[in-house]
């Protein structure tokens, strides 16, 4: 299990298949910002909210030249029906072998009620246009997340 990634240093390259079966290549993104944000089902109820959050906000995110992705270990048919549901505007990437949510640090021991499982801890990362970790959110609550982001690009 990897440890969270710190402000400064490289964002781990990554190659996945995005909904609609596209590959997304962290070294294709360079150049402007892009925000990774990890999250554990589609279609739950913090999740939809998150990803809704994000929607209603995904033009101001373009216009301050952000690309967005959203990540979960969720399979690509699982993603083109939480995208399609409630019309998000951008890719959700596919990691069912949770290689990327491991290299991020999103990959985590939980525990609940007792019981410690491994899961998806809900996060954030800004990457800068240069391809290293502006921002990192760890533990992210949904309410409100989606201005901190905004906020946060606004002053890269």
């Amino acid at each position: 299990m990897a440890d969270w990634l710190e402000p400064g240093t490289k964002a781990p390259a990554f190659t996945l298949k995005d909904d609609q079966g596209n590959k997304v290549k962290l070294s294709d993104l360079k150049g402007g910002p892009v925000v990774l944000y990890f999250y554990p089902r589609d279609d739950t109820p913090g999740c939809t909210k998150e990803a809704c959050a994000f929607r209603d906000r995904y033009d101001e995110m373009k216009k301050l030249g952000a690309q967005l992705f959203g990540v979960s270990a969720d399979s690509a048919e699982s993603h083109t029906k939480f995208r399609d549901k409630y019309s998000l505007p951008f890719p959700l990437l596919v990691d069912e072998k949770h290689e990327m949510l491991e290299k991020y640090g999103a990959w985590r021991e939980k525990n609940m009620y007792g019981k410690k499982s491994m899961g998806i801890q809900r996060s954030t990362y800004l990457i800068d246009a240069d391809g290293k970790v502006a921002k990192v959110w760890k533990r992210v609550k949904v309410d409100g997340h989606d201005q901190q982001v905004i906020d946060a690009l606004a002053e890269l």
